[in-house]
Parts: structure tokens; C-alpha cells; sequence
């Protein structure tokens, strides 16, 4: 289907970005939109709002990057506190988004953010609730661990202290990093079935997102990849202006 008659059925790609605060959404959301200004807020009767503070966002309003009108956000208040009332909110907000009946008011996508630039680098109460009792229906999850850099002087460290020259463990550590996440126990405990009975899709790893030219082309990539509806996945491919690639590909493979 073209692009064009495309938006006229769906109009927009809706995505949920869910994660604590500073846990580097917004970075990620105009990476994606490839600017640096904020994004314009509407409440749901499409009325334009004042930005809200720091970490004091309305599930129901839509954000919009004047850059890239083609996607519509919404964000998530972190319920990393514990706090039932914002779990109940996101996760109600979820079940109603999945169950409406037009394709263009329904979440296409989640994006659940994991920082890495804390101390614990572990899952909080607030993801083990999530990812066991949040029936998030058709709607496909991707998990991002956002700051990944933030794991790369530990990596340092290690090579070093197995001898690695200073120049080789700096060229070394992102790799070194990557690899021992992967046999961590964070992602052990992400897709433990037992634990976490509505697993995601899949995650990805996503580091120095504040920094200019940063590349947020695997997190286009794998988005496209996890989505079933091939309406949705033209649309989200179409939408998208980080990769050119990508659009080119589908098209060959269409």
C-alpha cells in the first residue's frame, strides 16, 4: 500500500515509552525524530498542553516532535517507587489502547526503559511488576537499556586488570561490556518465564544516545522486525527518518 493512502487508514505510529526518571526517553524520542527540540503535548481532546515538569507526564496526552508529526508518543510516569496508583494507570491505559477498535488510536509498540547508569543496574520492583503482571495483549515489547555507555569503565577496568595495554582496553571495553551483559543476570532475569510471565520481544543495548551522531538505527531495525502486521510495519518504516537503508530494503523485500 502507498505511504500516502497508508496514513489516510492509520495516520500516525503510536508508541508507549515506559521508564524511571532520567532514564534518557526524551534523548531517545528526538534521536528517533532526528532534532533536538521538545515535543509539542496534546491532552486527548487534541488541545495543546504546557510541557509538564521533569517526570510528571500524562499517560493520556500525546506528544508530537514538530520534526516528525508521523509519530504520536506517550509517556509513561515512572512507578519505580513502588507506587500502585501509576502501575494501575499505565497498566489500564494498556489494556484500553489495546482493545480499540480503530488500528490508528491503538499502542503499536512499547518501549520499556532500563537505565544502566545507576548503581544497582538491576531490575527495580516497578519491571518485575511490570513483566509479571502487565497484560500488555497483541502489543509488542522491546525493552531498551538506555546508558549503556555507563557500563564501559567496568569493562576498562577488567581488560586491564588482565594485562590489556590502556590503548587496547579502551578500543576493547564497548564489546567487553556487551558480552558480559549478555551472560549477566539482567537479562537471565528478563526472560525468565517463571519470574517474568509476559517476557519482551527482544532488548536492546543503547549507548552515548546524548551524543551528536548518535545511532538509533538497531533500535529502527528491531522494531520493525518484532512487528506481526505488515499494515503497521510499512507504516512504522515509512515513518521513521533515521534509515534510509531500512525503507529500501523493505521495499526490495515487498
Amino acid at each position: 500500500m502507498d505511504p500516502s493512502e497508508l496514513r489516510k487508514k492509520i495516520e500516525r505510529f503510536r508508541i508507549l515509552i515506559i521508564g524511571r526518571a532520567n532514564a534518557g526517553k526524551t534523548t531517545i524520542l528526538q534521536r528517533i525524530c532526528k532534532t533536538r527540540e521538545n515535543p509539542e503535548i496534546y491532552n486527548s481532546a487534541g488541545e495543546k498542553v504546557q510541557s509538564p515538569q521533569r517526570g510528571m507526564h500524562d499517560i493520556e496526552n500525546e506528544m508530537v516532535f514538530r520534526n516528525n508529526p508521523g509519530f504520536v508518543f506517550h509517556d509513561s510516569r515512572g512507578f519505580e517507587a513502588g507506587g500502585q496508583f501509576e502501575f494501575d494507570k499505565a497498566k489500564a491505559f494498556i489494556a484500553s489502547r489495546s482493545k480499540e477498535i480503530s488500528l490508528s488510536d491503538r499502542i503499536h509498540v512499547i518501549w520499556y526503559c532500563i537505565p544502566m547508569d545507576e548503581d544497582s543496574r538491576s531490575f527495580t520492583e516497578a519491571e518485575v511488576k511490570f513483566f509479571s503482571q502487565c497484560d500488555t495483549g497483541s502489543i509488542p515489547v522491546i525493552v531498551l537499556f538506555t546508558k549503556f555507555d555507563a557500563l564501559y569503565d567496568g569493562g576498562f577496568a577488567e581488560l586491564r586488570s588482565k594485562g590489556v595495554s590502556r590503548k587496547d582496553a579502551k578500543a576493547l571495553a564497548p564489546q567487553h561490556a556487551k558480552e558480559a551483559f549478555a551472560n549477566g543476570p539482567q537479562l537471565k532475569l528478563l526472560y525468565d518465564h517463571k519470574g517474568n510471565q509476559r517476557p519482551p520481544k527482544c532488548h536492546i543495548c543503547l549507548p552515548d544516545m546524548d551524543k551528536d551522531g548518535a545511532d538509533c538505527g538497531p533500535l529502527i531495525e528491531r522494531t520493525a522486525e518484532i512487528l506481526n502486521d505488515d499494515t503497521l510495519k510499512q507504516l512504522f518504516v515509512s515513518t521513521q527518518r533515521t534509515t534510509l537503508e531500512l525503507c529500501m530494503r523493505y521495499a526490495v523485500e515487498r
